[in-house]
């Protein structure tokens, strides 16, 4: 068995503005987020983590900066970065950019896995890299406890990935910044033993 705590990270300056960051966008946590990353470690600090895996982009590495300080092993990976939104990646938040995500979002919940912006990534992209992690993952059994910080849409990608769910059902996965699923590994299997909990942050 193996059980694995997958968060999302804390609140960046884009996030409260509510711009889209992306893949291509590399920000850092603000004060909120850093409040929610040390909230998340004294709620969870006692849990004995074999691993830590992160996304390639810092605000992941910081929301845990905490554990891995206790000098848990940790491994960045490409594979669970956010999905690209291509050229709408850190543009104002305007009635234009909001149409534009809910016309893709809409293609996405109607079995469209390919579309996507221009210079951005589809669901199908990110599943290709996200499976090589996950491969890797699941292939490490000495591993039984482990930690993933990761991203928003991604999350919700790997959790319908985990689950084997459809990617039109993407939106049943809310994620607020910090927020934990909590998955076992059993037989070849997935399923969630806590969702989207966000009990540190009251």
């Amino acid at each position: 068995m193996k059980e694995i705590y997958i968060i999302r990270h804390g609140e960046t300056e884009l996030n409260r503005q509510g711009i889209v960051q992306g893949r291509g966008v590399d920000s850092d946590l603000n004060d909120t987020g850093r409040v929610q990353a040390a909230a998340f470690f004294n709620r969870y600090k006692d849990i004995q983590f074999d691993k830590i895996y992160t996304s390639a982009l810092k605000r992941t590495h910081q929301t845990v900066q905490q554990f891995i300080d206790l000098g848990l092993p940790w491994e960045q990976h490409e594979g669970i970065d956010e999905l690209a939104w291509g050229l709408w990646e850190g543009q104002p938040n305007t009635p234009e950019a909001r149409h534009a995500f809910l016309e893709i979002v809409e293609k996405w919940q109607g079995g469209n896995y390919e579309a996507k912006f221009e210079g951005g990534e589809s669901p199908n992209d990110v599943m290709l890299r996200m499976h090589e992690t996950i491969e890797l993952i699941k292939s490490r059994t000495d591993e039984k406890r482990i930690l993933v910080c990761m991203h928003g849409r991604a999350m919700r990608l790997l959790l319908c990935m985990l689950l084997k769910k459809p990617f039109s059902e993407m939106g049943d996965f809310p994620h607020q910044n910090t927020t934990l699923y909590k998955m076992e590994f059993t037989d070849g299997q997935f399923s969630v033993i806590d969702f989207n909990n966000t009990d540190h942050l009251k």
